[in-house]
């Protein structure tokens, strides 16, 4: 049998490059905000293409896809909150009190958006419906994560820059793709003829992501923060949450009927936790409060997530090539 079957593959092992990179040489001061503006720019572009490749009736299929979009809330909103609190005679002896606070505040957020779609699009899954559900998770989170909160933490916040996270991610995500819906007319088929040139995108955009999170992970102390011994359980604790929550979302989405394409949307949108949007909303729902130890465990499920993911995503992509007619016909709506 030969060796080469077990070796990672290129993106994997730039991945690994990525976060030692990240570990020595974290990005710092202005070399961080070059950074920060690379990645967005890099996300910019691939929501531009992917609106300059998707058909308008793929993509009003995929927002019409409420079977799909219920199962992702559910398990982000859901799911994650009852294995937090099914997990606790566990994890709060492991990982101390405040650890496990930390684990319940991240099981409250809302899903990512960038890199659930960039995945989902690298897996070749359904985008439209990824695309729709994760940006719709992140907006309602806005509102819903300081409820979980509340409910769970019992810690109320006093408010919080609801606009100004809209407006983010309106032009960040939303903008680029109406730009990108718009310029079809006239680069539909050139992207078209180009796909390859999304697979770097994809793959691009999610390095950068990598680089940027887990450089800033490493600078507010992620290796200082705790004792080493109890790190070790904190990063065994996210894996096991990491794990419920990936076969949660494959096993719901094969039991509920979804076909290849829609189980992969849900791995990929309804197990993973935003950083983007957890550590912004923790200055407003944990004020006075010890951050740092709260969003520690967030930081490190990211980061893990990311790695995981990735792997997925490449295994998913590996499978036979079939007639995929997500660029021009809109999926099958059960």
């Amino acid at each position: 049998m030969s060796l080469k079957r077990f070796m990672p593959d290129n993106f994997t092992c730039a991945l690994i490059a990525v976060v030692a990179i990240a570990s020595l040489l974290p990005a710092s001061g202005q070399t961080a905000v070059a950074f920060g503006w690379i990645t967005n720019l890099a996300i910019a572009l691939l929501f531009f293409l992917h609106g300059a490749k998707l058909s308008r009736q793929a993509i009003l299929a995929g927002a019409s896809h409420w079977r799909l979009h219920l199962l992702v809330f559910a398990c982000t909103f859901i799911m994650f909150p009852l294995l937090g609190l099914a997990l606790k005679p566990v994890l709060s002896p492991l990982v101390g009190n405040e650890l496990y606070l930390g684990m319940l505040y991240l099981c409250a957020l809302p899903a990512t958006v960038q890199s659930a779609i960039a995945f989902t699009s690298l897996a070749r899954g359904n985008i439209p419906a990824a695309i729709c559900s994760a940006a719709a998770s992140s907006l309602f989170g806005i509102f819903l994560t300081p409820l979980l909160v509340a409910l769970l933490m019992n810690v109320h916040g006093d408010g919080g820059s609801t606009v100004d996270a809209i407006g983010k991610i309106t032009l960040q995500l939303l903008v680029p793709f109406v730009a990108g819906q718009v310029a079809r007319r006239w680069i539909g088929d050139w992207v078209g003829r180009n796909k390859s040139w999304l697979k770097f995108v994809d793959q691009g955009s999610i390095l950068l992501v990598v680089y940027t999170a887990f450089g800033a992970a490493v600078i507010e102390g992620l290796w200082h923060q705790v004792p080493l011994v109890e790190l070790a359980w904190l990063v065994f604790a996210c894996c096991v949450l990491l794990t419920f929550s990936l076969l949660g979302t494959h096993l719901l989405g094969k039991w509920f009927g979804f076909n290849q394409e829609d189980r992969i949307t849900i791995v990929f949108c309804g197990s993973k936790k935003s950083l983007a949007t957890g550590v912004p909303m923790a200055q407003v729902l944990f004020a006075g409060s010890t951050i740092g130890l709260l969003i520690l465990p967030l930081m490190i499920f990211h980061q893990i997530q990311l790695m995981v993911c990735a792997v997925l995503a490449q295994r998913y992509a590996r499978r036979p090539e079939e007639v995929e007619s997500l660029d021009t016909e809109p999926p099958l709506v059960r």
